[in-house]
């Protein structure tokens, strides 16, 4: 028997066996709170173990804390955030989703917000407010100091989804004529005014206009006595104010920037984006593009019953309109139904198949749209690649099918109606799956809400029509 084969057989073996197996997301920190970790903190909170529920919550990181919150009864959360609320760490708040933060907040008062308010970066401050309603979100910042009020006041004058809205007001910027040596002495005698993290210095003129950007290992590599500006980078990447948050993060994948800095309609600098923001921001266009796909809105997880039913009744009442027009097509052919039984059987699997083929190329379409990898000068050649690509599957699966239906129906004829549908229609669903995206977005539509209402009216309605239409040409 080998060392592999060898059965555990103390008690210490066996636990340690089972440690060998688990995966790290069963005892790894760093993968999020654990099921049993929440049971035990329902429990003390039900119980009344008012020591055992802080020491448990204290042990949470920020991100921990809000994945608690997010998954306990809404009478737990209730309860955790008004009676226990001094537990939580103040920046878990900006890890939970923004549905339940905004009900979080909204049960607090202005001067416990401000207190939280003043433990964060300027970013992450304007991050925590922004969702509130608007008197309320006055009333939290005339509690603020004077340039907590004015920094936060400047943000929420920024469009939204703006880069003025994700950037960091805090940043490290000195004048051109500074040395080496003159700007680490700076930065060790202002540590206590300096933002917690930061990865570049910025060197401006007189005018506060952005003259360069200098990495710190730049710095920390070179002698005292050389000039700063002597080190910048090359190449300097300015972000307006106004620019969308979907623009900035392309504009850092496509340069791989670490930070950038923000300039005002005069260009002189007024904060800094760093990738962490940037992160965020890809992250939450990503959910919001697939959530659009599916017809529901971000937040719906959280949402009262109500709210989410009226959210996704819309979508669900146009595609009711789509599927009324397919079946129109279907009741045209009727006779052809009532003679074959055949037919009505087979039916499903034409418009089903372009269904899906459709999504296919249309989630190729969305996601190239959204990362700017389909413009206008290889937008044919994509819809052509798509027919194609169409086509062959078609061939292919006319083939798979039209056998099966010849052999089981005993109709030789049937099988290759079956057969031309199929390549038709899937044809149909590669040339309209690439298309409608495109065409929606230089409509200036957004492609991820309303293009798989599209496609499905067509693969259904040309599914059905090609299929019945040769069914009763050849087989009635």
């Amino acid at each position: 028997m080998t060392s592999e084969d060898k059965k555990p057989e103390t008690e210490e073996e066996i636990n340690e066996a089972d440690n060998v197996n688990q995966s790290p997301q069963d005892d790894d920190p760093v993968y999020g709170i654990s099921d049993d970790q929440i049971n035990d903190i329902e429990e003390a909170l039900h119980i009344g173990y008012e020591d055992a529920l802080v020491e448990h919550i204290y042990q949470l990181s920020p991100a921990d804390a809000a994945e608690l919150i997010s998954k306990v009864s809404d009478e737990d959360r209730d309860l955790l955030l008004t009676e226990h609320a001094h537990a939580f760490p103040p920046f878990f708040f900006l890890y939970l989703d923004p549905d339940l933060r905004k009900l979080a907040l909204e049960n607090m008062t202005p001067e416990e917000i401000a207190a939280i308010i003043s433990e964060l970066d300027s970013d992450d401050a304007l991050d925590l407010i922004h969702n509130l309603k608007p008197e309320f979100q006055s009333d939290v910042i005339q509690k603020l100091s004077a340039k907590n009020r004015l920094t936060l006041e400047e943000g929420l004058s920024f469009p939204e989804d703006s880069a003025g809205r994700m950037m960091q007001r805090e940043f490290v910027a000195i004048p051109q004529f500074w040395t080496v040596g003159k700007t680490i002495d700076y930065l060790r005698a202002a540590s206590a005014n300096l933002p917690t993290d930061f990865f570049d210095i910025f060197v401006i003129s007189p005018t506060y206009h952005v003259i360069g950007e200098i990495p710190l290992s730049r710095i920390l590599r070179s002698e005292r006595s050389q000039k700063m500006e002597e080190l910048k980078l090359e190449t300097l990447f300015t972000i307006p104010a106004t620019m969308d948050q979907e623009n900035v993060a392309h504009v850092f994948k496509r340069q791989n920037l670490i930070s950038a800095p923000v300039v005002d309609s005069e260009d002189r600098l007024i904060g800094v984006i760093t990738i962490d923001d940037v992160v965020d921001v890809i992250d939450e266009e990503a959910q919001e593009d697939i959530l659009k796909l599916g017809g529901v809105e971000k937040g719906d997880l959280y949402r009262a019953v109500m709210s989410t039913t009226g959210s996704r009744f819309k979508w669900l009442f146009v595609n009711l309109i789509t599927a009324i027009i397919a079946s129109a097509v279907i009741s045209l052919f009727d006779a052809t139904l009532q003679q074959m039984v055949a037919v009505a059987i087979l039916m499903p699997i034409v418009a089903s198949m372009g269904g899906n083929a459709g999504t296919q190329a249309l989630t190729v379409a969305v996601r190239a749209l959204a990362t700017r990898e389909l413009s206008g000068v290889n937008a044919l050649r994509i819809i052509w690649k798509e027919t194609i690509v169409g086509f062959l599957n078609g061939a292919a699966f006319a083939i798979i099918m039209g056998l099966i239906a010849g052999f089981w129906f005993s109709n030789s004829i049937l099988g290759g109606v079956i057969a031309t549908a199929m390549i038709v229609n899937l044809i149909v669903a590669g040339l309209f799956g690439a298309g409608i995206p495109i065409l929606l977005n230089r409509m200036g539509s957004d492609p991820a809400v309303s293009s798989t209402v599209f496609l499905t009216t067509v693969t259904d309605v040309i599914g059905f029509l090609v299929f019945l239409g040769l069914a009763a040409m050849f087989l009635v």
